[in-house]
């Protein structure tokens, strides 16, 4: 007989989608990543909406994952590793608020681990601006049309890829090497 797997999910933005699935893809005890929409008004929004910044989505993963292999702290970790979570609506030269830093929990218990993530990186003055990631209640997740799903590993040489997301990527190998995936 098969061991059933508690699977739980977190839902996590911080600027392109394309750097964050691509750095959760690779991480032990990650069963899914999914790129897609959420944080916003507009139901069912298509790539073109998301890029006018009026639907009020943020492009986001939904990691699907083992929290026995790797927890929500672990992977809150290494969303802000991976990222910027001092700039408003921005990352790098993606600007808007589709590009914001935002932690969707799911459960209190994911409400207070962000919080407490949050309040001990301020404390710590790992960046010298203060942190402006949102901490909001999930509602909605609108997956991402099918080109967007396993970006990186399917466009490595698109100029976007080697320019911003390889170097996201080859950061989180190094700092979370006995995190990743064998």
């Amino acid at each position: 007989m098969s061991e059933t797997k508690n699977l739980e999910v977190a839902t996590l933005g911080g600027g392109c989608f394309w750097c964050l699935e691509a750095v959760y893809d690779e991480l032990r005890g990650v069963e899914k990543v999914e790129s897609g929409y959420a944080g916003g008004h507009t139901p069912n929004p298509t790539y073109r909406e998301v890029c006018t910044g009026t639907t009020g989505h943020a492009e986001v993963v939904q990691i699907t994952y083992d929290p026995r292999e790797i927890s929500y702290r672990d992977l809150l970790d290494v969303f802000f590793t991976i990222h910027d979570p001092t700039t408003l609506n921005r990352q790098g030269a993606d600007i808007g608020p589709q590009y914001r830093s935002i932690i969707l929990y799911h459960t209190p218990e994911q409400r207070a681990a962000a919080e407490a993530a949050i309040a001990e990186l301020t404390e710590a003055k790992i960046w010298p601006d203060p942190i402006v990631t949102e901490v909001v209640p999930f509602s909605v997740f609108y997956k991402a049309e099918d080109y967007h799903q396993n970006y990186f590993a399917n466009n490595p040489n698109q100029p976007y890829c080697r320019l911003v997301v390889a170097p996201k990527v080859a950061k989180a190998r190094q700092k979370y090497i006995e995190r990743l995936k064998r």
